[in-house]
């Protein structure tokens, strides 16, 4: 599984990880995140993170 950079404050999603403080288990794939879900730094949209 692939990481991902936000673009505007720099915070990586790493599946391996997750996001538990905003309720995404660890072995989520950045596909799988909810729509709804937002950069946990900045809350910017997932359209504004790119592969790394």
């Amino acid at each position: 599984m692939k990481k991902y950079e936000c673009k505007v404050c720099g915070y990586i999603y790493d599946p391996v990880d997750g996001d538990p403080d905003n309720g995404v288990a660890p072995g989520t794939a950045f596909e799988d995140l909810p729509e709804d879900w937002v950069c946990p730094l900045c809350s910017a949209e997932k359209d504004e993170f790119e592969a790394i």
